[in-house]
């Protein structure tokens, strides 16, 4: 095309920045004119000059392009892992069937359960009542060293226990007695004695389940 007839004037042809630039101003001239070599390879020279600039004009544009892909380009490549996995180890494909089951050693308790539950709970209650008791609760949480005071180190193998963020270790209790303990030497001799105490409370027992034994149990403590 750069060598054939053309309508155009000479001064239109100053200034130009590539072949681009060339056939707009082309299309604005009023007379054929043949366009000469040199300018041919002024244009060529143009467009030559014009694609390091085009090509530093899109590199930004890809920079965010290849950031998102890799992350946000800070942090270690094990930093990134755990963001991609997250603190609480790989996360269950959605696609995957849910256990629609309790955990091992517990139960749920189903309205008609709940009806059965909570008169048992009540006939425990008024007789507690009855003979002078007052009812009293506890955390579920409890301080593990309380226990192994009470029972030995080899508790801990029947003990739901765990470091908490602040590095103490605690468990679920197994029992309501030493907690019990707890609040009567809490109170000291600021306590009116005799103590007559109830609870209902739920206990946890890390241990082999049986017929009618589980993990997780209800205990009604009448203590004096």
């Amino acid at each position: 095309m750069l060598g054939s007839v053309v309508s155009c004037s000479p001064a239109c042809l100053a200034g130009l920045r590539s072949s681009r630039h060339l056939v707009a101003r082309l299309s604005h001239c009023g007379r054929p004119v043949r366009l000469h070599w040199a300018i041919a390879s002024a244009v060529s020279q143009a467009d030559q000059d014009a694609a390091p600039a085009a090509a530093a004009a899109a590199a930004p544009a890809a920079v965010p392009q290849q950031q998102e892909q890799n992350g946000d380009g800070n942090g270690t490549q094990q930093q990134k892992q755990q963001r991609k996995v997250g603190a609480a180890g790989p996360r269950t494909s959605s696609k995957e069937m849910v256990d629609t089951s309790p955990p091992r050693g517990t139960r749920d308790f189903y309205p008609e359960d709940m009806r059965l539950r909570n008169w048992l709970f009540g006939e425990w209650a008024a007789v507690s009542q009855l003979f002078g008791f007052e009812q009293f609760d506890v955390p579920v949480l409890e301080s593990e060293e309380l226990f192994v005071r009470k029972a030995g180190e080899e508790i801990t193998d029947q003990l739901y226990n765990f470091q908490d963020k602040g590095g103490r270790r605690v468990a679920l209790r197994p029992e309501i007695t030493p907690s019990l303990a707890r609040l009567v030497l809490g109170r000291g001799k600021g306590l009116a004695l005799p103590a007559k105490w109830w609870i209902i409370g739920q206990c946890w027992r890390y241990e082999r389940t049986t017929r009618g034994r589980r993990r997780e149990h209800y205990q009604w403590n009448m203590d004096v």
